[in-house]
């Protein structure tokens, strides 16, 4: 395994990434209630998303809105590891969404990210999050910059999908 330093990070979110916005429950899937809210998730992504994890090709960093939760709630349930660095607004922009890091307004997972590069300039990094394609307009100029910056917009309603995985596992 190469040291963490090393390895690139993987920014991973988990509303509409690994929670799809899906009323059925296709076969292999599994269903869950946290926090008073059901989640839907495909155990064979999570795995995936484990064993790059775990082989050293990622470093896994929670990027949600669940922040704190998503490591205590949902990562075993879900096969993920416990104990990842997590990243929260209070991290990136402690009034809100409004909030600002260095003067920069905006997103506050944006924020957050470019706080994540910022800090670890020689590491490549993945940015997994379904609102990056709403983003677009705010995120465009900076991911221009930062070529080593891939990102995945899953679509919502899908999550994240192995043929998106196939897309992260080659860039890697």
């Amino acid at each position: 395994m190469a040291p963490t330093g090393e390895r690139p990070i993987l920014l991973l979110d988990v509303d509409g990434v690994l929670n799809a916005a899906r009323t059925d429950l296709p076969d292999g899937w599994e269903r869950g209630r946290f926090n008073g809210y059901v989640l839907t998730w495909d155990p064979t992504v999570t795995a995936r998303l484990r064993a790059l994890h775990e082989s050293g090709r990622v470093e896994i960093q929670w990027l949600t809105t669940w922040t704190t939760d998503a490591d205590r709630l949902l990562a075993e349930p879900m096969g993920l590891p416990r104990g990842l660095v997590t990243h929260g607004r209070d991290d990136a922009a402690p009034t809100g969404f409004a909030g600002s890091l260095g003067g920069r307004a905006g997103w506050w997972k944006l924020t957050a990210a470019r706080a994540v590069v910022e800090a670890e300039p020689d590491r490549r990094v993945v940015w997994v999050d379904d609102d990056l394609a709403e983003q677009a307009a705010d995120t465009g100029e900076w991911l221009a910059a930062n070529r080593h910056v891939l990102v995945v917009a899953p679509d919502l309603r899908l999550g994240l999908t192995h043929e998106q995985l196939d897309e992260v596992e080659a860039w890697l």
